[in-house]
């Protein structure tokens, strides 16, 4: 994996990610085809990485002081992608080609009166969870049928 021009590496056991991230998001945050895909949308940006036997965490601090992880299965395929911070990423550089489907989704369901506000879709191949307000944004999108033996959605934020 190549790291963006000005960027940092440095590589966290997955304890030391899971405190990152809960400090992040305050106590408690789009999946591409390929890992590249958000790291092409970066410029400026600080990365780190994370990894346990099932997956590895690709951390990369945007330009913006977004923070974006991106989840990578053993064979590098990714298959989560979590962020928070003042601005919205790139959804469409994050999701790669799954964005149309995430546009679809969002579509269906403000047709059918079921969401208002963040965006969540939820769909056999592709979940996406994206809110929040200004100055404080954060989401999820992962790939259901993806994710390694003993990796929940719940370990994507």
């Amino acid at each position: 994996m190549s790291t963006p021009a000005g960027a940092t590496v440095s590589t966290l056991s997955p304890a030391s990610a899971a405190a990152a991230v809960a400090a992040q998001t305050g106590a408690s945050s789009s999946v591409s085809s390929s890992s590249s895909v958000a790291r092409q949308a970066v410029e400026g940006a600080a990365s780190s990485s994370a990894s346990s036997n099932a997956y590895s965490v690709q951390q990369t601090t945007l330009a913006n002081g977004t923070v974006v992880r991106e989840y990578l299965a053993p064979d590098g395929s990714v298959f989560g992608v979590a962020w928070n911070g003042q601005q919205m990423p790139d959804l469409s550089a994050l999701l790669g080609t799954y964005f149309p489907q995430y546009v679809a989704g969002l579509k269906a369901n403000r047709a059918a009166g079921r969401v208002r506000g963040p965006g969540v879709v939820e769909q056999s191949g592709l979940v996406v969870h994206s809110g929040g307000h200004m100055g404080a944004f954060s989401g999820q999108a992962w790939l259901p049928q993806a994710l390694p033996a003993g990796v929940s959605a719940a370990d994507i934020q």
